[in-house]
């Protein structure tokens, strides 16, 4: 058997046992089916042109993560420099009936639309524990634009700090605080319809 046979071998062997763990992980960051089996593929595809440079100092399952990690974040980053022409529009629609239904035209709350105490009536003691709330959440996410999709999921998901955020995404820190108050309100607007007030 020749090295270029082996390493297909070892490469079929990652797929059958790690496509599954990679596509879950994918989806949970991308929240895209068709997006995440092109990232999972192209991870298997990078790993077999680049397996010299796998030493075994780290598992395979932790080098192909890596691998994907990098990839998940070049999609995001595309995604943000190139948005099509319907997310932009959504974007920008998004953005002004939101802030024309909660702030006046001085910018200030309006009284019915000003933040409130939620009732937490029959939550479990901690809601993110609840699958319920996950799936709204998931889907409140889903429609925050894909830059404010990106830094709410770095931030509060990944733990990464501002500096490497703006980096990553290659924005400004005052775009950065813009984007997480703006995709903050209008989560916290997307719950209260679809959680808190059912």
């Amino acid at each position: 058997m020749n090295d270029q046979t082996n390493v297909n071998e070892i490469i079929k062997s990652w797929v059958n046992l790690y496509s599954d763990s990679l596509y879950s992980w994918a989806l949970y960051k991308t929240s895209e089916k068709e997006i995440s089996e092109d990232l999972v593929q192209e991870t298997f595809l990078a790993a077999f042109q680049s397996y010299t440079h796998f030493e075994g100092k780290s598992s395979p399952k932790t080098w192909l993560f890596s691998i994907l990690n990098n990839k998940i974040i070049d999609y995001h980053r595309k995604r943000i420099k190139n948005p099509t022409i319907r997310e932009q529009e959504q974007s920008e629609k998004g953005e002004y009936s939101l802030f024309n239904t909660m702030f006046d035209s001085n910018g200030m709350w309006k009284k019915e639309q000003m933040p409130q105490k939620w009732q937490l009536n029959n939550e479990p003691d901690n809601i993110l524990d609840s699958l319920d709330f996950q799936k709204i959440m998931q889907l409140c996410m889903e429609k925050l634009p894909s830059k404010w999709f990106s830094a709410i999921q770095l931030k509060y998901l990944e733990d990464k700090n501002g500096d490497t955020i703006c980096q990553e995404l290659e924005i400004t820190h005052t775009n950065y605080w813009q984007i997480l108050h703006r995709a903050k309100l209008q989560l916290r607007k997307c719950l209260e319809i679809n959680w808190f007030k059912n």
